[in-house]
């Protein structure tokens, strides 16, 4: 597809009745304006459970895929509740020097990307704060990021479905693992890379190490906000499928690898502490923490960081990391 006589920027802000904006009424849509799938199935592949599959706490890993599904699947409401005020709070997520470093790392990110792209527009799917989308703009790029909750010039409530055009880069950056149909998001999303545009995707890998270790304590297994539990095999292999060139597998360039070895081993002791909502704000935690929760988890957090960075050495090494960073490219006509 080819920009015509609109930016894509202009043409993401509308959705199936023509406006971007849900309005304040409409959160419970969560990640998706999307019905949920009518049968209990894969969400990645459509298959209907039954006795081959593996049901696990939470969730069930598919005969036929490897992908695990959130179970129960959660409703609008439940969603709603999950994504609460709480949850991105304005005031920022983190205490201390949290959301700058989150910032600076969203800009090495964009510094990264900037460098290696074809010019032309950028789309970030799942904008969170939108820290990703300035950074591209900064740099001069027209850039847009699709957010359920998010507000500002370069946000929109819009699903990727809904959206058109010729992207210089299409980004995941952990949020494929929050919609409601990820392989349908992820195929459209191909559709709109450029030639010799990148499709770049981030999320959890369901098959690590720390995954297998922490099991149903797992960091990055954040029901029910994660719907899928997605395995590199059966990312890489449907963006192939989408004819796109798999240029690289990274199993830290993704982030949280060595923060899921220290949540994970703070949390297997007595009270098992979440170092997550512990280094939060209070106005963003799930659970209010006392002072003394507050320094129990922190000073084992800190007495756990020696143990957690050899283990994400080995996973890394193993290609087995915490996390999985997929980069494709769309080849040009020449090649």
């Amino acid at each position: 597809m080819s920009n015509t006589t609109k930016s894509p920027a202009a043409r993401s802000e509308g959705g199936r009745n023509g406006s971007g904006d849900l309005g304040d009424g409409n959160k419970a849509l969560a990640y998706s304006r999307v019905s949920a799938p009518a049968a209990i199935q894969c969400a990645w592949c459509e298959h209907v459970f039954d006795s081959s599959d593996e049901y696990l706490h939470g969730r069930v890993r598919c005969s036929q895929c490897g992908v695990a599904t959130t179970n129960p699947w959660p409703s609008d409401a439940q969603l709603a509740e999950a994504y609460g005020d709480w949850y991105r709070p304005k005031s920022g997520r983190f205490s201390g020097l949290g959301d700058k470093v989150l910032h600076r790392l969203r800009a090495g990110l964009a510094n990264r990307l900037h460098r290696v792209l074809p010019p032309g527009p950028v789309l970030d799917v799942g904008a969170g704060d939108g820290n990703l989308v300035e950074a591209f703009v900064r740099h001069g790029r027209e850039a847009v990021g699709l957010e359920p909750y998010g507000s500002g010039p370069h946000i929109r409530q819009a699903e990727v479905e809904e959206v058109d055009g010729s992207w210089s880069a299409v980004i995941f950056w952990h949020s494929l693992e929050h919609v409601r149909h990820p392989a349908r998001a992820l195929s459209h999303a191909t559709t709109l890379v450029a030639p010799g545009g990148k499709l770049i995707v981030a999320v959890p890998n369901a098959t690590s190490m720390q995954a297998r270790a922490f099991g149903d304590r797992w960091f990055a297994l954040d029901l029910p906000r994660h719907l899928t539990h997605i395995s590199p095999d059966a990312l890489v292999s449907k963006i192939q499928e989408a004819g796109l060139q798999v240029e690289s597998v990274s199993y830290y360039r993704g982030g949280q690898v060595v923060f899921g070895w220290v949540h994970g081993l703070v949390g297997l002791l007595p009270g098992h502490p979440d170092l997550y909502d512990v280094i939060r704000r209070s106005e963003a935690q799930s659970v209010e923490q006392s002072l003394a929760m507050r320094l129990y988890a922190l000073g084992a957090g800190v007495a756990a960081l020696p143990v957690a960075l050899v283990a994400s050495a080995i996973e890394v090494a193993a290609r087995s990391g915490g996390t999985v960073c997929v980069e494709a490219r769309r080849e040009t006509a020449a090649e």
